[in-house]
């Protein structure tokens, strides 16, 4: 019969500490298998590909610019003439047309976004909120051309009869923004096709983060003798607060870079003015309508200072729109 350990020599024996992580990484790495070691190793490089990507990017396009920036410094942000004949930039109305367009794409675009949101994941049965989302997320699918096409044959016509003479003839005299007349390839044509494309996107993350409420929460809030409204509008919505501001930061992003759709509706005219009837130009249109014909080195530089601008406006407007979404993860990790 063998021998059974004495309970000393058991709680010994059960004590003995095994080869620290530090040892089992220095056997992996002496005696390890090949294969291990460059699968880790093409892992790495697969990491670091992104930032290198992106700084190469950014270092490219910054010295292109190079030109532009010594040229005309701060003045190429102020200035408004754009004559690439007498050799005058600005990219003052670019930088106007980007911003209005899609603070009012952002205006028309969020109620319904959020709405549509809350609507799926508070009160909509499944059978009935699976197929609406998704049809709201295949609006993500379609190429933005062919939005511009629907914009040019459907949406364009549309507004400029029904809503923008009459908006003219009504208020015109009262409001600058509605006044002038009635061209509908305006600024307010771009709005509406960037809220339009935009919509899945707010959509989608606002879902999310309306999904990382805790569930206990709600419960709790029910249990008190709240109601479904008083839940959502008090509960689920504070909660879930930087997250939607984050989706809409998001969406914010998306709609500054979209180039094909807002070119084909906007009007391509570099000025500025207070009505929304009017043509405006966006930082994207321009590069997409002029780089291929651009002549000299300083209309090319121009063009690719208005890109770099874009880009940092497009990096900040992102970074600060992923920040607000992880802070909503981490809050709903701690509850």
């Amino acid at each position: 019969m063998a021998m059974q350990p004495v309970p000393e020599q058991a709680g010994v024996l059960a004590a003995a500490p095994g080869p620290s992580g530090w040892a089992r990484l220095r056997v992996r790495r002496s005696g390890g298998n090949v294969a291990d070691r460059i699968y880790a190793a093409c892992l790495l490089a697969f990491g670091l590909a992104i930032p290198a990507l992106f700084a190469f990017i950014l270092f490219r396009v910054g010295m292109s610019a190079l030109p532009a920036m010594r040229e005309f410094g701060l003045g190429f942000i102020t200035s408004s003439r754009w004559n690439p004949v007498e050799g005058e930039f600005g990219a003052l109305p670019f930088i106007f047309g980007t911003v209005v367009s899609s603070l009012l794409a952002i205006v028309l675009a969020v109620p319904l976004a959020i709405g549509l949101a809350v609507f799926l994941t508070e009160l909509a049965p499944r059978w009935l909120a699976a197929p609406i989302g998704f049809a709201t997320e295949l609006l993500a699918a379609i190429p933005s051309v062919i939005y511009g096409l629907w914009g040019i044959f459907v949406l364009v016509p549309w507004l400029r009869e029904a809503i923008q003479q009459p908006l003219a003839d009504r208020l015109g005299d009262t409001l600058a923004f509605f006044r002038g007349p009635a061209y509908g390839s305006s600024i307010m044509a771009g709005g509406v096709i960037l809220a339009i494309m935009i919509v899945p996107f707010i959509s989608a993350v606002s879902r999310e983060v309306l999904a990382a409420v805790p569930r206990d929460q709600r419960e709790a809030a029910l249990a008190l003798g709240a109601t479904r409204w008083e839940m959502t509008w008090q509960v689920a919505l504070p909660y879930a607060l930087p997250g939607i501001i984050g989706a809409t930061i998001l969406g914010l992003g998306r709609a500054l870079g979209e180039t094909m759709a807002i070119t084909m509706v906007i009007g391509n005219r570099p000025e500025i003015t207070a009505s929304l009837f009017a043509p405006g130009y966006t930082m994207a249109s321009v590069l997409a309508n002029e780089f291929a014909e651009a002549s000299g080195d300083l209309y090319l530089a121009a063009l690719m200072e208005i890109g770099l601008l874009l880009f940092g406006i497009t990096i900040i407007v992102n970074s600060i729109a992923r920040f607000l979404v992880w802070r909503v993860s981490l809050r709903s990790g701690k509850a």
